[in-house]
């Protein structure tokens, strides 16, 4: 619905250039170009504002990984694992400021912590790309790998995206988190 997105588009607008602080109903609705009545139909209060925007991201981004990752099914471990990497990085640049805001500005008690259906999504994807390659790795449970590996890599995918003060460069990273994943996999890198 155009209303929805409209008003989506405006608390992430608002977000971005203004920060969590400066968001409230009234700024969005006049933003969205809707009435605050409009807004409240679809959305109680800032919190549920700043849930839908964030669920909206995720899903963005969760859609960007898999299609990138299909690319790797039919790779061989050693090589899927980058080209893997690559995607969740590709996935993690779709509006990096919105994504830093998310994950920096927005208070705890707009942030779930429950296991989203795009986590088991993504896990099951990871243990559908691992099954092949079951002879080469020294996990042996896929489901406990893909927990890992989820968790591991979303944190370790945030450093490359920050400025780093001492000049590594991204790609390096993105290598080295390569490197980590295949050491974690099969003891080797």
């Amino acid at each position: 619905m155009a209303t929805v997105q409209a008003i989506l588009d405006a608390t992430a607008h608002i977000l971005v250039s203004d920060g969590c602080e400066a968001l409230n109903t009234n700024r969005v609705a006049e933003r969205a170009g809707v009435s605050i009545g409009s807004l409240y139909q679809y959305f109680p209060n800032k919190g549920a504002l700043i849930g839908a925007v964030r669920q909206r991201h995720a899903d963005q981004t969760r859609e960007e990984l898999i299609t990138l990752s299909a690319q790797a099914a039919h790779l061989p471990l050693k090589q899927a694992v980058p080209c893997l990497i690559d995607a969740v990085m590709a996935a993690h640049r779709i509006d990096p400021q919105l994504h830093q805001v998310l994950e920096r500005e927005v208070p705890r008690q707009f942030q779930s912590w429950d296991v989203t259906e795009g986590e088991v999504e993504l896990r099951q994807l990871l243990q559908a790309l691992l099954q092949p390659h079951q002879d080469q790795l020294i996990v042996s449970d896929l489901a406990l790998a893909s927990l890992m590996l989820v968790r591991m890599v979303d944190a370790l995918v945030h450093v490359p995206l920050i400025q780093d003060p001492l000049g590594i460069d991204p790609k390096a990273v993105e290598q080295e988190i390569s490197t980590v994943v295949l050491r974690y996999l099969t003891g080797q890198a």
